[in-house]
């Protein structure tokens, strides 16, 4: 009986999805869009609740926001080496940190389906932090000497190295997104073998993949925090 709850559970997405086609194609992209629909809902309702009214001595989802948002900052005070700049770029990190770990999370919902297992979403967010570090790199320091740090202190290596650099930042996108999509993708795939064949060592299983979605989350904030750090803190860097 145990299995069969959790076999419909798997399936009841798919089949409202057929509601409306058969093709395949649209309906993983229904199911996508709804499931995306549902973390951005979840987020930004968690944030009005935070904010709705806001106490000085905080309490509940105030208290729980606050203390994410100063683990952030803390975090990124760690790499950057300045509050400011910590705080300057909370709201980007933050962001990113509350949409990919609701987006974990659901995917651990029999039923349900992280929309983290989509290059869809993890490609999206890595673009997102490639432009944006790009951009605040050359704002901060000039279009010039941003590039001209992709040469190197050896001006004979200065070609090479910049071609280095540059495929470098680029495979930072691959990088970002597909180490995000395949772990959860995997864990995806491993909850659903689990639940078809041992449904009984299912709480195990969800422990272990709670930790995994936090740790994957910490992981994308972090290389956002690192690739900022590199972009802004050049004239650090040459010293």
């Amino acid at each position: 009986m145990q299995e069969n709850l959790f076999e419909r559970l798997f399936l009841f997405t798919g089949w409202f999805t057929s509601l409306f086609s058969s093709d395949k194609h649209v309906i993983h992209a229904i199911n996508y869009a709804g499931h995306l629909a549902i973390v951005a809902l979840i987020v930004v309702l968690f944030a009005k609740l935070a904010t709705k009214n806001m106490q000085l001595v905080p309490r509940g989802s105030q208290n729980l926001l606050e203390a994410y948002l100063e683990g952030v900052v803390s975090m990124g005070k760690d790499v950057l080496g300045s509050e400011a700049l910590s705080r300057k770029y909370l709201p980007l990190v933050a962001t990113i940190g509350l949409i990919v770990f609701v987006s974990n999370i659901i995917g651990i919902i029999p039923g349900f389906e992280a929309p983290t297992s989509s290059l869809n979403l993890t490609l999206t967010l890595a673009l997102v932090v490639f432009i944006f570090y790009n951009f605040e790199g050359i704002r901060q320091n000039g279009i010039i000497k941003y590039f001209v740090h992709f040469m190197g202190p050896n001006k004979w290596l200065a070609p090479i190295m910049f071609i280095v650099e540059v495929v470098s930042h680029l495979s930072r996108i691959v990088s970002l997104s597909f180490r995000l999509f395949g772990n959860i993708k995997g864990d995806d795939l491993f909850l659903l073998v689990v639940l078809a064949l041992a449904w009984y060592a299912a709480l195990p299983a969800f422990v272990l993949l709670t930790f995994m979605a936090c740790l994957q989350t910490f992981i994308f904030m972090i290389l956002t925090y690192v690739y900022l750090a590199g972009a802004i803190l050049i004239s650090h860097e040459e010293h």
